[in-house]
């Protein structure tokens, strides 16, 4: 229900009232125009990516409506993932998917407000009650043009949208920063993980193949590529739980690293917790001493995927997990240990920098996101000039 103790000058209007929805779609008298297609695997956080150009002959059914600059195109199937984006370009070269609503506004009436009008918790709630005990999460155009939104004068809305593209400017450039930290760290993992033959050691001579199945009680664990290995309670989604028991399940200590499925590409993850995981993996324990954390870094280096690990899948069948056999009798560098726990430390600070980029980054998301609730309702207002 939307509160309707309105601004002044303020109104609440269905989107059919201010915007022409799928104007124009294409005709089969195109069948020799190119052009470069959005489908709903395009949009991203209101960004547009598209591939190559395509003929009309060679697209997909679903490759139909025509866009202009300032339309918004809002997808009508899962719209609860919110993949909308605002046409801010001549788009006299795309095509976007019947998957999308297509709204173009009419007179007097800022397209860019209109988007982000579809952010705000109102619009999220309709969309979700229409979505309930639905088994498949869509939506229709019909649906589109019964959604309600508060609407101010023409000058407030353009006031509005200015102030959030500000607040999305700051955001891209803070994200471009991030990215540009981590290609920076990757340039430097590259360059300090490097090493000559002086400092190679058999594989098996500094990790040991590690199988205690003694600890049925532990916790459960799973290895991630993206947190390393983690208890399967803090993993996002429904997890299943083992089928057959827990037996031959082994133990994982901090410290420990484990071979995970995705081997090839490098998935030896490193554990912050003790538990117990799949006797699908092989779990790996150091047998000298070694700084954990400069191995940490070795392992997702690509020096370690291309050079070191393409020796040990040589002869092994694709698909096939690499074991601690395939990995004995390679070498791996293993300097000094202060050249180590210097080298993880410099590669510990650039991930620090990366992780405060990223706090501050959600925290910019959040207030631009109470302050465009408070907007889009009038419970903040702002001054026209």
């Amino acid at each position: 229900m939307m509160n309707t103790n309105l601004p002044d000058k303020w109104k609440i209007v269905h989107i059919d009232e201010i915007c022409s929805i799928n104007k124009d779609t294409l005709s089969e008298k195109n069948a020799d125009f190119q052009f470069k297609y959005i489908d709903l695997s395009s949009v991203k956080s209101g960004k547009i990516l598209c591939s190559a150009p395509i003929s009309f002959k060679g697209s997909p059914s679903r490759a139909r409506r025509i866009i202009r600059k300032n339309d918004i195109i809002m997808s009508t199937v899962r719209p609860n993932l919110q993949g909308f984006a605002h046409i801010d370009f001549d788009a006299q070269e795309y095509i976007c998917s019947t998957g999308f609503a297509v709204l173009t506004v009419k007179p007097n009436i800022s397209s860019k407000f209109i988007y982000y009008c579809l952010y705000s918790k109102s619009v999220e709630t309709q969309i979700n009650n229409m979505l309930v005990g639905s088994n498949y999460p869509a939506i229709n155009s019909s649906d589109v043009a019964s959604l309600r939104i508060f609407l101010p004068p023409l000058a407030e809305q353009e006031k509005i949208a200015e102030i959030l593209s500000c607040w999305d400017e700051g955001i891209e450039k803070l994200s471009a920063l991030i990215e540009k930290k981590k290609i920076q760290k990757k340039a430097l993992m590259q360059k300090l993980l490097n090493f000559q033959r002086d400092y190679l050691k058999r594989f098996d001579e500094i990790f040991e193949d590690y199988s205690d199945k003694r600890h049925p009680d532990k916790d459960l664990l799973s290895a991630t590529q993206e947190n390393g290995v983690i208890p399967r309670r803090l993993l996002k989604g429904r997890v299943m739980s083992p089928e057959g028991g827990l037996d031959g399940y082994k133990l994982v200590q901090p410290g420990n690293f484990v071979i995970s499925l995705r081997s090839f590409q490098g998935g030896f993850e490193y554990s912050n917790y003790e538990g117990i995981i799949s006797p699908a993996y092989t779990v790996l324990k150091n047998k000298i001493e070694i700084n954990r954390y400069f191995y940490k870094y070795f392992f997702k280096s690509y020096n370690f995927i291309e050079k070191y690990l393409s020796i040990a899948v040589i002869g092994i069948r694709d698909g096939k997990q690499i074991s601690y056999p395939d990995l004995q009798s390679v070498k791996i560098p293993c300097p000094p240990l202060p050249e180590q726990k210097a080298i993880a430390e410099i590669l510990s600070k650039a991930d620090e920098e990366i992780e405060l980029l990223n706090k501050k980054l959600e925290a910019f998301k959040l207030e631009k996101k109470a302050l465009m609730q408070k907007l889009l309702t009038g419970k903040i207002r702002v001054k026209v000039v």
